[in-house]
């Protein structure tokens, strides 16, 4: 099979193979993210794990643009690239993996339009597949890839960690019922909005009112009711989970309390949840 990804100047690029996997595009609200590792945030990093079977670190051994005729669907300020790289480490997968790698992904260019000065350098490749004795690996998204340093490998595996533990927090897809409840005292009140998850675990928040006292909410991705005073820290994926997923205002007709004002409070509750959790901090785009 001839092989498509060739250089600018229509010379074969060396190494390449028949049959190269060719990036298909994921949806997602990010963009790049192979700037400053400091711009790659919580959210980038999870984004790219949770979507991902495959996660290793890779040296870049080799560079090349991919021909634009060749390259459909790249973003504007984008180039699609050609890239070999050696296996570093693996740190998601049970796919055998040789040591020689090789896949497509879409970067900003460099100064002058050159290529990324990434030859030599480590980064981090998120794989949706591979095949194992070509070393081709199919990205779970067109620029899933960020660079390497220390800290972003310590943030890399704790968001790795916190995916596969015991009772990981589950996906969120949308608010299903939200119910606010007054209780017999003026300023007294519980409102409970109840989540729907992609696995169709459990997963709901609590907000609690108590006379003369601050507002206290939390959140149980379980049957367990939520905890509350103790909503999820920021940078964890319970946040993520919330921040990053939760609608911007309850969806119409989810709103099931049985008063006007009843209804009014739970629309105020959602808003101090949203508003306590903050943006989800995503710098890959929208």
């Amino acid at each position: 099979m001839h092989n498509p990804f060739r250089r600018f100047t229509g010379r074969a690029l060396c190494g390449c193979a028949a049959g190269m996997l060719v990036v298909t595009a994921t949806p997602s609200r990010a963009e790049s993210a192979n700037g400053p590792t400091s711009a790659t945030t919580y959210a980038d990093l999870a984004d790219l794990a949770d979507s991902a079977r495959i996660v290793l670190r890779a040296q870049v051994r080799k560079i090349a643009p991919v021909e634009p005729a060749r390259a459909r669907g790249v973003r504007q300020g984008r180039t699609r690239y050609y890239i070999e790289a050696r296996t570093q480490a693996l740190l998601r997968g049970d796919t055998p993996l040789g040591q020689s790698l090789r896949y497509l992904v879409d970067l900003p260019p460099g100064p002058r339009g050159k290529a990324p000065a990434l030859k030599k350098k480590d980064v981090f490749v998120f794989a949706t597949s591979a095949s194992g004795a070509a070393g081709d690996l199919q990205l779970s998204a067109p620029d899933a890839q960020v660079a390497w340093n220390p800290d972003s490998e310590a943030r890399l595996r704790a968001v790795l960690a916190a995916l596969i533990a015991p009772g990981a927090p589950g996906r969120i897809t949308g608010v299903r019922e939200a119910i606010h409840v007054p209780g017999n005292l003026a300023g007294e009140g519980e409102t409970q909005f109840f989540l729907d998850t992609a696995d169709a675990t459990a997963a709901s928040i609590t907000v609690q009112h108590r006379p003369g006292g601050a507002t206290a909410w939390g959140v149980s991705f379980s049957e367990v009711a939520a905890q509350l005073g103790e909503p999820p820290q920021r940078d964890t994926l319970a946040w993520y989970r919330l921040a990053c997923f939760l609608p911007n205002a309850l969806p119409r007709g989810v709103n099931l309390s049985e008063s006007a004002t009843s209804r009014a409070q739970a629309e105020a509750d959602y808003r101090v949840v949203l508003g306590e959790l903050g943006p989800c901090g995503r710098s890959r785009g929208a």
